[in-house]
């Protein structure tokens, strides 16, 4: 038998418990041997659990006993769930966790510890929450070269854009329905504002390139300033709006890496990815295109992920897994203000037409929009001088 111990008994702690009593039978035969919780950590008074008896507060326990073999890491953010996680590996402990905040900032670190301890650090359900993308990049992609990821990362904000598209509700009240839903959290910033979405390309950088991406080196831009004013007119030119994170390598080897709407043509499947779901696109040399889809969050399947792992690091006791990537250097992020794509644009004014090179436009009441030649996002500034923007986006 394994024991392990599950720190922070909220939604997902929660989930992964359940999922573990619910399975124990095929987990136990997924892991060689079974699988039992024998501590949660929180502390919160739950008498009415059903795991109540399990239930401690002193972490000391956990690190301490020797029994434990694995530590699930629930707790989110990177206070308390940080210096659990580093007294856990520095223990002799693998830790599985689903705390992109956590991986994106600290995973250097951590990964290191794990490796000298010889135990693991996963993180599976981090990225995509019940979506498998982790293990494919480390494991099955790996005789691949990956020269881009790109996704929709978050399920609160294809939800609100999806409802903004199908049914021209606007911003403000899809957030509401989306808080009264469950689908976003009573302060949305992390969401709306595009940081999750930055934390979990951060990870998905990390490990298709080999480099630290530091969540705060990258451009982030959200959707609270899309109007349904551009829905329409996107619509209008054959697109929809997605907020995606992006990463790709570039020729002379430095990688970028940012979050901010896309205009996106029915040509790619990622634009039918809708409501509260994720898709996740990787490019490899050898395999092309490969498109992974699912539900990005959720009790259930991000504690399907989580456990996974758990079975992972009990199958891996003796030989760790390999996974990680390397520091990096100043040089080696490039800004996104310096790469060159397509975009759209909508404003009111004189903007040097010339330089912005549109390939299509459209006039609305008094605006114009285009859709520009190529141009990095510093040519598109001094191309739209003066003129009243109203809105900017790129196009995929």
């Amino acid at each position: 038998m394994v024991n392990i111990a599950i720190l922070g008994f909220g939604t997902v702690g929660s989930g992964v418990a359940e999922v573990i009593e619910e399975n124990r039978e095929r987990i136990a035969g997924s892991a060689g041997e079974e699988i039992c919780v024998k501590y949660i950590v929180d502390i919160r008074d739950m008498p009415d659990s059903p795991f109540a008896s399990r239930l401690i507060r002193d972490f000391s326990v956990v690190e301490s006993d020797p029994e434990v073999s694995v530590v699930v890491e629930t707790i989110g953010g990177t206070r308390a769930a940080l210096e659990f996680t580093r007294r856990a590996l520095s223990a002799g402990k693998s830790v599985v966790t689903s705390n992109k905040e956590l991986v994106a900032a600290h995973g250097l670190e951590l990964l290191a510890i794990a490796k000298e301890k010889n135990v693991n650090y996963l993180f599976e359900a981090s990225v995509g929450g019940g979506i498998p993308i982790i293990s494919p990049i480390t494991q099955c992609l790996t005789a691949n070269e990956i020269d881009e990821v790109y996704g929709i990362l978050n399920g609160t904000t294809n939800y609100i854009l999806t409802r903004m598209i199908a049914e021209g509700c606007p911003f403000d009240e899809v957030l509401r329905e989306a808080q009264r839903l469950g689908y976003a959290e009573a302060d949305p910033t992390a969401d709306v504002e595009g940081y999750d979405a930055a934390r979990k390309i951060c990870i998905l950088a990390d490990l298709c390139f080999g480099k630290n991406v530091d969540p705060e080196a990258i451009r982030v831009e959200g959707i609270s300033g899309i109007s349904l004013t551009d829905v329409d007119c996107a619509g209008g030119l054959g697109y929809k709006i997605k907020l995606l994170g992006r990463a790709y390598r570039l020729p002379d080897g430095r990688v970028t890496a940012y979050v901010a709407p896309h205009l996106i043509s029915d040509k790619y499947l990622i634009s039918r990815v809708d409501g509260v779901m994720n898709g996740i696109v990787v490019h490899g040399n050898a395999l092309g295109e490969c498109l992974f889809y699912g539900a990005g969050a959720g009790k259930r399947p991000t504690a399907s992920a989580v456990v996974a792992d758990v079975i992972d690091a009990v199958k891996h006791r003796q030989r760790r897994r390999t996974i990680g990537w390397e520091p990096a250097d100043g040089n080696a992020l490039a800004d996104a203000r310096d790469m060159a794509t397509f975009w759209y644009v909508r404003c009111a004014g004189s903007p040097d037409v010339r330089a912005l090179n549109p390939r299509r436009t459209l006039e609305r009441g008094g605006e114009r929009v285009y859709l520009t030649g190529s141009l990095t996002a510093r040519e598109l500034d001094a191309a739209l001088g003066p003129a009243d923007v109203r809105a900017k986006f790129r196009i995929l």
